[in-house]
C-alpha cells in the first residue's frame, strides 16, 4: 500500500511526498491542519531533512544543530474504518508497569537480606534510574530508525543494525531471544503450579491453559482490549499487594529496617535490575504512542515508579516481618518463613504471584513476538500467527520438560544479559546514533539529557557490575 504526505501548494492542486508505510498497521504521518512551511519547501534531498512539528512542517540543512519538537510520527489507523485510533497514555504506562512488575519481585527479598532493607532500597532506586535511563535512550533510538526508516514497529534488530552493524545485530539479537525465552519459561512453570495447586489439574493443562489464554489475548486483541486487560491484572495486583502488606505488617519489626550492609549490595543488582526489565516493550510503546516523544518519556517514568514503590513497601515488609536476624550464611526464603509463620497470607501471596506473572508475560509475549517478525522480515500490515507460535510454543514445551534447568539460565540472564543487552547496547546505540557521521536520520529532542558523559556512566555501572560478578564467581570456583 502506499501512502502519501500533502504538501502545500498554492494552487488548488495537492502535491505529495511518498513515503514507506508507518507499520504492520495501516498508519499516516500527521499533519498539523493549520501549518505554514517555515521555508520554502525544496525537493528532497540528502543534505535537507523533511520533519514535522507541533505548528509547522520545517526543512532544514543537516549542518544545522537543532532539536525539534514532534506531536507524533503518523497516525494509528482502524484497518475497517481507517480512523485514527491513538494510543492512550494510560494503558502505554499499565503496560510498563504490568511488564515490569513480574516474578522478579519475588525474589527481592530473598537477594536483599543480607545487605538489609536500608542498602537495599538504596540499591533499588539507583537501579531504577539506571533502568529509566536506558528505556529512554531505546526510546529515542527507537523513533530516530522509524524516522530513518519511514516503518513503525521498529524492533531492536533494526535499531542494532543501524547504530551497530552486523555484529550488533547478532549479539544483540541472541542476547534478546535468550532472555525473553528464559524469562518466559519461567513465567510458564510457575503460573502453572499457582493453576495446579488451585484448579486441581495435571500440571500440563495448566500450563497449556494460560498459555493459550494470555497468548491469545496479545494475538487476537486489540491495543485497546490488551490494555483494559493489563489494567484489570494491575488493578488485581494492588489490590493483592495491598491486602498482603496489611496481612504482614502486623509483626513489623521497625528495628529490621534500619540494617545497612552496602557490601553486600553488589550481589543483589542483578536480580534487582532483572525486576526492572521493561524495556523489551518500549519499541511497541513507541509505535502505539505514534512515536510521541512527550508521551513516551511520561509512560516509561511513570510506569516504572509504580513497580519501585511496590518492591520497596514490600522489601520492607517482608524483610521488616523476619524475627530470625542470622540469615547472612543460610540459603532461605523469607516468603517462605513469612508462609510458614501466618497461615493468612498464603492465598494473597499466591494471587499477587499468578497476577504479576500474567502482567509480565503479556509484555514480553507482545515484545518478543513484535522482535520475531522483524526479524524474519514478515510482510507488514498482516497479524501473522507464526512470530506468536515461536513465541508461545517453546517456552511452553520446555517449562513442562524440566523447568529447573533453566533457573541457572535465569541467572545468568540477570547477570549479564540484561545488564548487557538493556544496559550496554542502549547506550552504544544512542552514542553511535548521537555522534556517528554515517547516521542520515532526523534528529529529535534527546530523551536523556548529559551527552556522553552520561552515555559513559551508563556503560561503564553496567561494566563494573559484570566485571564484579565475574571475579566473584571466579572466586567461588
Amino acid at each position: 500500500m502506499s501512502l502519501s504526505l500533502p504538501l502545500p501548494s498554492r494552487s488548488s492542486q495537492i502535491r505529495t511526498l511518498a513515503i514507506t508505510p508507518a507499520s504492520r498497521k495501516h498508519k499516516f504521518l500527521h499533519i498539523p491542519q493549520q501549518w505554514t512551511p517555515s521555508r520554502p519547501l525544496q525537493h528532497l534531498h540528502t543534505n535537507h531533512q523533511y520533519y514535522l512539528s507541533r505548528t509547522s512542517f520545517q526543512c532544514m540543512s543537516r549542518s544545522q544543530q537543532e532539536e525539534y519538537e514532534v506531536e507524533r510520527l503518523f497516525s494509528n489507523l482502524n484497518q475497517v474504518t481507517l480512523k485514527r485510533e491513538p494510543g492512550s497514555l494510560s494503558s502505554a504506562i499499565l503496560l510498563v508497569a504490568g511488564t515490569t512488575i513480574g516474578a522478579g519481585i519475588l525474589a527481592i527479598p530473598a537477594v536483599t537480606q543480607e545487605s538489609g532493607f536500608l542498602a537495599s532500597s538504596v540499591a533499588c532506586i539507583l537501579c531504577w534510574i539506571f533502568m529509566v535511563t536506558t528505556g529512554l535512550l531505546i526510546a529515542e533510538v527507537n523513533v530516530n530508525t522509524m524516522c530513518e526508516l519511514g516503518s513503525g514497529g521498529v524492533s531492536l534488530v533494526s535499531m542494532a543494525k543501524r547504530t551497530l552493524g552486523v555484529a550488533g545485530v547478532q549479539f544483540s539479537c541472541w542476547s534478546y531471544i535468550f532472555i525473553h525465552y528464559a524469562l518466559l519459561i519461567a513465567y510458564v512453570a510457575r503460573s502453572s503450579d499457582i493453576l495446579t495447586n488451585f484448579l486441581g489439574i495435571p500440571l500440563w493443562e495448566s500450563a497449556t491453559l494460560f498459555s493459550l489464554v494470555f497468548g491469545g489475548i496479545c494475538y487476537f486483541g486489540s491495543q485497546r482490549f490488551i490494555g483494559a486487560v493489563n489494567g484489570l491484572l494491575v488493578f488485581g495486583i494492588i489490590i493483592s499487594f495491598t491486602s498482603l502488606v496489611v496481612a504482614a505488617s502486623g509483626d513489623l519489626h521497625l528495628d529490621a529496617l534500619l540494617k545497612a550492609n552496602f557490601s553486600a549490595v553488589p550481589m543483589s543488582i542483578p536480580i534487582i535490575a532483572l525486576s526492572f526489565v521493561y524495556q523489551n516493550v518500549v519499541p511497541v510503546l513507541c509505535t502505539n504512542l505514534e512515536g510521541n516523544l512527550s508521551k513516551v518519556r511520561t509512560a516509561i517514568v511513570l510506569g516504572t515508579a509504580i513497580p519501585l514503590g511496590l518492591f520497596l513497601v514490600w522489601d520492607g515488609v517482608i524483610l521488616g516481618s523476619i524475627s530470625t536476624p542470622e540469615m547472612a550464611d543460610k540459603i532461605a526464603d523469607p516468603l517462605q518463613q513469612l508462609l510458614s509463620t501466618n497461615g493468612v497470607v498464603g492465598p494473597i501471596i499466591q494471587a499477587f504471584s499468578f497476577l504479576a506473572i500474567g502482567t509480565s508475560y503479556i509484555g514480553f509475549v507482545l515484545g518478543l513476538s513484535d522482535f520475531l517478525a522483524d526479524f524474519l522480515k514478515l510482510p507488514a500490515g498482516e497479524n501473522k500467527p507464526l512470530p506468536y507460535i515461536l513465541t508461545l510454543i517453546p517456552p511452553l514445551v520446555l517449562a513442562l520438560l524440566d523447568p529447573e534447568i533453566f533457573f541457572k539460565a535465569l541467572d545468568f540472564a540477570g547477570t549479564y544479559g540484561v545488564l548487557v543487552l538493556f544496559g550496554i547496547i542502549p547506550a552504544a546505540m544512542a552514542w553511535s546514533d548521537r555522534y556517528s557521521s554515517s547516521s542520515t536520520s532526523i534528529k529529535l529532542q534527546q530523551l536523556v539529557p548529559g551527552g556522553k558523559v552520561t552515555l559513559s556512566l551508563v556503560m561503564g555501572a553496567a561494566g563494573f557490575i559484570i566485571l564484579s560478578e565475574i571475579l566473584e564467581n571466579f572466586m567461588h570456583l
